[in-house]
C-alpha cells in the first residue's frame, strides 16, 4: 500500500438506532482497519468509538463519510503525516 495514510476516525454515538449498520460498515473496510476502541459514557448516555485505519485516502474518505450519514452518528477523521 504505498499510498495508503494512517489516520483515526472518531466517532460520537448518540442514538443506537444505527448502531448496527455502523458495525456492517466498519466489518465491510474491516482489511484496513489496524485497531478500534469504544468507550461507553453512561453518564452523558453516548458511545465514543476511535478506528484507526490505513488505507488509500480515497478508502478512508469512503468510510468516514459513509459514517456521517448515519443517524444519531457523528464522525471526524484526523489524518497522519505519515
Amino acid at each position: 500500500m504505498d499510498d495508503s495514510r494512517v489516520a483515526v476516525i472518531g466517532i460520537v454515538v448518540e442514538k443506537n438506532g444505527e448502531v448496527e449498520r455502523m458495525n456492517t460498515l466498519l466489518s465491510s473496510y474491516g482489511e484496513y482497519i489496524i485497531g478500534r476502541m469504544g468507550i461507553p459514557y453512561r453518564e452523558k448516555g453516548i458511545n465514543v468509538i476511535s478506528v484507526v485505519i490505513d488505507a488509500p485516502g480515497d478508502i478512508i474518505s469512503a468510510l468516514s463519510g459513509k459514517l456521517g450519514r448515519l443517524e444519531g452518528i457523528s464522525s471526524k477523521t484526523l489524518y497522519s503525516k505519515v
